[in-house]
């Protein structure tokens, strides 16, 4: 079986997801390719290169996805002028493309449910869960929200709020994504969006 770093970045990463990234060893990522650990050592150093790997994957397609929808791709210390030219149809067709990244790409969403079996037992993992789940995309909002109040673009004048408003049920949405029943979350998360923007757009 011919097997490249590609294979072993899907191929770990599902077994991350699947069993907590401190569950999985070099082992049990050979065992599931069917290679020998030699094998997968002349590819990856150890089991850090292969995350160290798939985090810069998840940076390379965070710029992506924004530069894709026309938002700010750096943080608002390093280019706070795009933060206030930003568009409110850019936001929404920005927040359901990235909910459906979250919930539906298999590399972002094998991503997220590793980080959230281990945000609990690793601090760096809880750090990387927050930064890309929880506290960074809710400042991200409030920082997006806060330039374009001054813009008149928002009844709303606390940015925090709005994006607490906003960003909510996205997380809520994304873990019914997840559950077994079968629900529309795309749909729940477009009306969501639709009745945000009817009752705070100035």
């Amino acid at each position: 079986m011919s097997v490249t770093k590609e294979n072993i970045l899907q191929t770990a990463l599902a077994l991350f997801a699947r069993e907590g990234y401190a569950g999985v060893s070099m082992a049990d990522i050979a065992g599931e390719l069917g290679i020998t650990k030699g094998a997968l050592y002349r590819h990856y150093a150890g089991k850090r290169d292969i995350f160290e790997s798939i985090l810069r994957r998840m940076e390379q397609m965070d710029g992506e996805n924004a530069a894709n929808y026309d938002v700010p791709a750096e943080p608002i210390d390093q280019d706070a002028a795009a933060y206030g030219d930003t568009e409110i149809d850019s936001i929404l067709a920005y927040s359901e493309a990235m909910f459906r990244y979250w919930t539906e790409d298999p590399f972002a969403s094998a991503f997220r449910r590793m980080l959230t079996l281990e945000q609990y037992r690793d601090c760096e993992m809880a750090r990387l869960y927050s930064q890309y789940i929880t506290g960074g995309p809710l400042k991200y909002m409030a920082d997006l929200f806060r330039e374009m109040t001054l813009r008149g673009c928002w009844k709303e004048n606390d940015p925090m709020q709005l994006a607490l408003e906003f960003y909510g049920p996205m997380t809520l949405l994304m873990a019914v994504a997840d559950g077994p029943e079968v629900v529309e979350a795309v749909a729940l998360l477009r009306a969501h969006l639709r009745r945000f923007v009817e009752k705070n757009r100035a």
